[in-house]
């Protein structure tokens, strides 16, 4: 990996751990690993690096330990991932809501570890604000490291979502939270993605976000640079 990274680790922080998030353009633009791939960089400079995934969806868990109540229980296998990619033993804290869908319309959600019930996607929408403090985990890892690398769920810039989002601007309002936003090139649509987003995000939701990344990028870079300009002069947004 290149030795740039999103920010200087040796600068210190009013709290032990300093956090990062990145959020998506869409879902499966790569940003498990990418979170896992920055893990694994921040952790070979020496710092405690924990990973952090408010709600994933995914029938493909993990076991992990500190389950509510005691005892093992579950998390999204992404987050096992980072965990072992940041050196750190897995906890429910890192995922502590996960959606395992049963349908199209309804989901076992699991939180903490230990299953909460069967949900409809609409009642669950109802659910899942008094989720955003019962879930926790960002405030005890925070404890535990120096870094907290946040991934985000999906788009994060899905309006109809934001006033029950607990996974991505809902939560980096909440936590006071960077973002990095992250688009995949080679399903095109990045500038496009990037401006929509700055585009539904409010001045505050814009405020935090860091820069755009560019993922899975193939060929000429001064082809693309017109396109990098473009987001940058619409944004603000410095585009890597």
């Amino acid at each position: 990996m290149n030795d740039a990274l999103p920010f200087d680790p040796v600068s210190a922080a009013p709290r032990r751990a300093r956090r990062l998030m990145v959020q998506g353009t869409g879902s499966d633009v790569g940003k498990s690993l990418l979170v896992a791939g920055l893990a694994r960089a921040y952790a070979r400079r020496g710092l405690v690096v924990q990973p952090f995934k408010a709600q994933n969806m995914s029938n493909n868990a993990a076991v992990a330990g500190e389950a509510e109540g005691g005892g093992s229980g579950e998390i999204g296998r992404a987050q096992a991932l980072q965990a072992r990619a940041a050196g750190v033993p897995r906890s429910v804290h890192q995922n502590p809501v996960l959606l395992k869908p049963d349908s199209d319309v309804d989901a076992q959600v699991v939180l903490r570890g230990r299953v909460l019930g069967r949900w409809p996607a609409a009642g669950y929408q109802q659910l899942k604000p008094r989720l955003l403090p019962a879930g926790g985990g960002l405030e005890r890892l925070s404890q535990q490291a120096d870094l907290v690398l946040i991934e985000g769920a999906g788009c994060g810039a899905e309006a109809y979502l934001r006033p029950q989002d607990i996974s991505n601007m809902g939560l980096a309002e909440a936590a006071a939270l960077p973002v990095l936003l992250l688009g995949d090139e080679s399903r095109g649509g990045v500038t496009a993605a990037a401006i929509g987003h700055h585009t539904l995000w409010s001045a505050s939701e814009r405020a935090r976000v860091a820069g755009v990344l560019v993922n899975k990028f193939r060929g000429d870079p001064a082809v693309f640079a017109p396109a990098a300009a473009q987001i940058e002069a619409a944004t603000g947004w410095p585009v890597r």
